[in-house]
């Protein structure tokens, strides 16, 4: 094929994120003309609403599928961190990029860390993952939510509207905003999303050109991880409603995938990992949420009520 159309959200992340496959397209590909598609989902509208009340994070991609799949576009990049657990029939993400800084960072003007930030500070972040596991560590912090992309949440931080924001590192450097990430949360203390600092590519299953032409764009690491990520949360049935967090890391034959289910508030929080040969990763993201679910998981999603904004 000559030409391949990319169907992108408009915030300045999305387009970095479709920008960068399309760089990586025109590397591969010399003499393929590459086209991104700019549109204003949903999601991005629905910024004095809550997203859990309007279909979660499904809002920020489902525009961009029918795109796919009424044939105006031919690839949709996403943050695999966005994407639902289900896709539409005849849709799939056969191609996930290396996968960058999966942390979340930080980002505190005049402190050095989090236990830096003095009794009642204000936190903006609109991921009850992150409220869990925050609110367990500190429970003096005023966890208040955000919405917007990143460089407006940095302006209300910097208005005073926060003492603190966490975001993902991933974006902050994708921006080029490395210098306002405070410190980098490690895993143990803040388990990430699943799926996130990895860019996954969107087609038609059917797509035999497109395919082909992507495929070159793969990380078999990030793939396999992201499939065990993805798994886990599915068998919980997990969406943006839900304090979920996991991470897998393979090791050359093997994965070892860690994951976490707790309530908002941080006063219970299960967390476990399991490990298992690479051929698997599905099978192992069932197996370590069995493990929750025995553990008092379901219990723990079942109470849930009243859902607010938030990321798996």
């Amino acid at each position: 094929m000559n030409t391949i159309r990319i169907i992108s959200r408009k915030s300045p992340l999305a387009l970095w994120q479709a920008d960068a496959v399309a760089g990586a397209l025109r590397q591969a590909h010399p003499t393929l003309t590459v086209e991104i598609i700019g549109i204003t989902t949903e999601g991005d509208r629905l910024l004095d609403r809550r997203l859990a009340d309007y279909g979660g994070k499904g809002l920020f991609i489902k525009e961009l599928e029918h795109r796919l799949l009424d044939g105006s576009a031919d690839i949709a990049v996403h943050s695999m961190k966005d994407v639902t657990t289900t896709l539409p029939p005849g849709l799939s993400i056969p191609v996930i990029l290396a996968r960058e800084d999966p942390r979340d960072a930080l980002v505190a003007p005049g402190y050095t860390e989090i236990n830096a930030l003095p009794t009642g500070a204000r936190i903006g972040t609109s991921s009850l993952r992150r409220q869990c596991q925050l609110s367990a560590s500190r429970g003096d912090l005023r966890i208040e939510s955000v919405r917007g992309n990143v460089g407006t949440r940095l302006s209300k931080l910097d208005a005073g509207d926060y003492d603190a924001l966490v975001l993902a590192s991933a974006g902050l450097q994708r921006l080029g905003l490395a210098q306002r990430i405070t410190t980098v949360l490690e895993v143990d203390a803040m388990l990430p999303a699943v799926g996130q600092g990895a860019i996954g590519v969107q087609c038609r299953e059917d797509d035999g050109p497109v395919l082909d032409v992507i495929g070159v764009l793969d990380d078999l690491t990030t793939h396999l991880a992201v499939r065990a990520e993805r798994a886990f949360t599915e068998m919980l049935d997990g969406g943006c409603h839900a304090p979920i967090g996991g991470y897998a890391v393979v090791h050359e034959q093997t994965i070892q995938l860690t994951g976490l289910v707790g309530r908002t508030d941080g006063s219970e929080i299960l967390r476990d990992d399991v490990e298992g040969e690479i051929t698997s990763p599905e099978q192992l993201g069932r197996a370590l949420a069995e493990k929750l679910l025995h553990r008092g998981a379901g219990k723990i999603l079942a109470s849930l009520e009243s859902p607010k904004d938030g990321e798996r």
